[in-house]
């Protein structure tokens, strides 16, 4: 029921920045949970941060904090990701999750996903 894309991923240098883009297309007028997880070759699906319908809670995992900054425009379901201070370690390819339900750690399936995008991040 939800079309999901995801774009903005590209190769940086270590302590660069990227910044994802995440749509949640719908002919309703219902604000969804939108969050973002990541996924790197040979490891398990994790979640990185989630943002309420209204904007006004965030939630980070603790790799990211302080460094990634989830935000969206309350008017529709889009959604974005600031990264800042990139590491190697956050090499990955960038999910974006909408939902009808808090995202929360642990969460790693449910609700619509879109394609992803990649985040390379070099040494």
């Amino acid at each position: 029921q939800v079309q999901v894309v995801e774009s903005g991923g590209g190769l940086v240098q270590a302590g660069g920045s990227l910044r994802l883009s995440c749509t949640a297309s719908t002919r309703t007028s219902i604000r969804y949970y939108m969050g973002w997880f990541r996924q790197a070759p040979g490891k398990e699906r994790e979640f990185v941060a989630s943002i309420t319908p209204s904007g006004r809670t965030t939630l980070y995992a603790d790799s990211v904090k302080g460094r990634f900054t989830i935000s969206r425009d309350n008017g529709i379901n889009m959604v974005f990701q600031q990264m800042n201070s990139l590491k190697p370690e956050d090499t990955a390819t960038y999910y974006c999750n909408a939902r009808s339900v808090n995202i929360v750690p642990g969460s790693e399936t449910g609700g619509s996903w879109g394609q992803g995008t990649q985040v390379t991040v070099s040494s």
